[in-house]
């Protein structure tokens, strides 16, 4: 989703994406993860689909961040296996 050109929070658990061809989404924003040393956000679109996205995440300032598109396959790939384990184990703990 190389096309996204702002983010705008709407509260404190969603976050509005806005596209290049003015398609906007909304998405829950599941949480804030480490993978790799690098942090990344997971967020929950609101459009029907069972779809995960998943950003670079940074901190601009307070309650400030910046979302960066993944480009390299490897990081990607790394920071979806780190979301699939931090899934799986809060499954598991909350079945325990």
């Amino acid at each position: 989703m190389s096309d996204k050109k702002e983010r705008e929070m709407n509260d404190d658990n969603y976050i509005t994406l806005d596209f290049d061809d003015g398609a906007e989404i909304e998405c829950e924003i599941m949480g804030v993860f480490e993978a790799d040393g690098k942090e990344y956000i997971a967020l929950l679109p609101d459009d029907g689909t069972d779809d995960v996205y998943i950003y670079g995440y940074r901190e601009i300032g307070e309650d400030e961040f910046e979302l960066i598109d993944i480009e390299d396959d490897e990081e990607f790939n790394k920071a979806v296996e780190e979301f699939d384990r931090i899934t799986m184990e809060e499954i598991i703990d909350t079945e325990e």
